[in-house]
């Protein structure tokens, strides 16, 4: 029994510490979330669906391609109706935070396995348009990196060393023979 009534204020205790740390947590949770939220913002993932059409891709499908040529070009459509086997429908969604939603829609139509006509926005972005349009990374035009060397720039740089093929000695020594690998 002594054991029992030394464990019992100890157990009280903890309780008690317990409750008065939990109740100051509540406070300043309380408090805390007030600030916290108006700083920082939960993650919001970035939404693509569909194909990307540019005015370069659109400017290759003319009546009379195949449907062969168009899913070459353009990819598979999004929404291929079977009950309408004569439309596809290449629908492109891109939903990114802080930036205004993107979302265009090109309908092809066939008249048997050719396109017949093409339904298309008139402002459509080039592809060079698209990709700095969903870039992050804005880059300084100024400092646009250099593909090629100039005829100048190439006459400037040194010379490779000359090869010494022409002063390298033939092999020596015996050859030998080998017995063909397949027989006649």
């Amino acid at each position: 029994m002594p054991l029992l009534s030394s464990v019992r204020p100890v157990a009280v205790a903890a309780a008690l510490m317990a409750a008065s740390l939990l109740g100051g947590c509540a406070y300043v949770s309380r408090t805390m979330s007030e600030g916290i939220t108006s700083v920082i913002t939960p993650y919001r993932v970035e939404i693509v669906q569909g194909n990307v059409v540019t005015s370069e891709q659109i400017a290759q499908i003319k009546p009379g391609r195949s449907r062969n040529d168009v899913r070459d070009i353009l990819g598979s459509p999004l929404l291929a109706d079977p009950f309408h086997g004569d439309r596809w429908d290449y629908v492109f969604t891109l939903r990114r935070p802080g930036t205004e939603a993107q979302k265009r829609s090109v309908v092809i139509r066939f008249e048997k396995d050719t396109v017949k006509t093409v339904d298309a926005p008139p402002d459509l972005p080039s592809e060079r348009e698209f990709v700095a349009s969903i870039t992050r990374y804005k880059a300084d035009p100024s400092k646009e990196r250099k593909l090629m060397l100039t005829d100048e720039e190439r006459a400037a740089l040194p010379l490779p060393p000359a090869a010494a093929a022409s002063t390298a000695a033939a092999p020596t020594g015996p050859t030998r023979i080998y017995p063909p690998l397949e027989t006649l």
